[in-house]
């Protein structure tokens, strides 16, 4: 290993990312902007494939970007990703870039399969025709993949059983990358990771960011669900050490073609992460339980045991460092800006 000369998250990074070419697809989302930022504090050239500007994205607002090369295109169009991958003579590749919320897939899921399916596919492809480039890849997937299951917490080893546009997709972007690992010999690995939080999540729909925006407005909370449904709740930063362990890890052959599981295995449901918020913010506020939603799967928790065997990995952050480093993000960034 090389020197050691910083920390994030608790945990030491070293230098062997230094000057090493890297692709961040989805880099204006919550995670793409933290692993970016992690990225260029280890010395990493970072590009961003990015379709539109942000200005409200931690990725713009806190500057980021003006340290990355930005490359502006498309997943779903095969020549964007193509060049991103070519043009900066790529070495790797985090693949976090899709339709995230869970509603606007069911809106609209055809833009949810263009955006996930085809753009894991194009990615993927572009960097099977580039040889010598993109040699390892993280694709970021989800415990939606996985679907309904009698059987909890979620293993690595249980079927893609997605029914919904979002789970689907999910389903198909680790079927994808597996048949390019195996198929190819490209080292290519599948994060899973739980429900993520943290500064820089601007979708007022999930549950951590809309709840302290009410608190912060003096606003009752208000759940979509019955407030019953578990979850594991996982902080940006683990997701973004986990990412790194597995890019990492990617020339071992317990490793490539492998997906893995991220979580604390914290198991709560919504009613405990509302009141686990309450509390950091010091609010006796009560939620509004709305019950609308629908489509959502009730129970996800993810089994992280492989992650411990085989990279060495666990959680750094209790839901309690989190949250706090969360609610302060918040605050400061709603003091200054008005986003809705």
């Amino acid at each position: 290993m090389g020197e050691r000369y910083a920390t994030m998250g608790d945990r030491e990074m070293t230098d062997q990312w230094h000057g090493r070419s890297v692709l961040v697809t989805g880099a204006t989302g919550i995670v793409g902007s933290w692993l970016c930022e992690d990225l260029l504090k280890r010395g990493a050239l970072v590009a961003a494939l990015v379709i539109d500007d942000e200005p409200l994205s931690r990725f713009f607002a806190e500057s980021i970007y003006m340290r990355c090369n930005i490359v502006r295109g498309d997943l779903s169009d095969f020549a964007s990703c193509m060049r991103a991958i070519n043009l900066h003579a790529v070495d790797t590749v985090f693949h976090l870039g899709a339709q995230t919320i869970v509603g606007a897939a069911l809106r609209d899921p055809l833009e949810c399969f263009e955006s996930n399916i085809r753009g894991t596919y194009n990615l993927l492809e572009a960097a099977r025709r580039l040889p010598g480039l993109a040699r390892n890849i993280v694709v970021a997937s989800s415990d939606k993949a996985y679907g309904d299951s009698l059987t909890l917490p979620y293993t690595e080893d249980m079927p893609l059983r997605g029914s919904h546009p979002y789970d689907v997709s999910k389903s198909c972007t680790d079927l994808l990358s597996h048949t390019y690992a195996h198929t190819y010999g490209m080292h290519i690995a599948i994060a899973r990771c739980g429900n993520i939080y943290g500064g820089g999540d601007l979708n007022w729909s999930r549950i951590v960011p809309g709840t302290i925006r009410s608190i912060l407005r003096g606003e009752r909370p208000v759940l979509r669900s019955d407030g019953k449904m578990v979850r594991d709740y996982i902080y940006v930063k683990d997701v973004v050490s986990a990412y790194i362990a597995l890019a990492e890890a990617l020339d071992r052959n317990d490793i490539t073609g492998q997906a893995f599981n991220f979580s604390p295995e914290s198991r709560i449901n919504v009613f405990e992460i509302v009141r686990a918020v309450c509390s950091t913010m010091g609010s006796s506020l009560t939620p509004i339980v709305e019950a609308s939603a629908s489509n959502e799967i009730q129970d996800q928790t993810l089994d992280a045991g492989k992650a411990r065997r085989l990279l060495g990995w666990s959680c750094a952050w209790s839901l309690e460092r989190g949250l706090t480093e969360t609610v302060e993000w918040y605050r400061r960034h709603l003091s200054t800006s008005t986003p809705t």
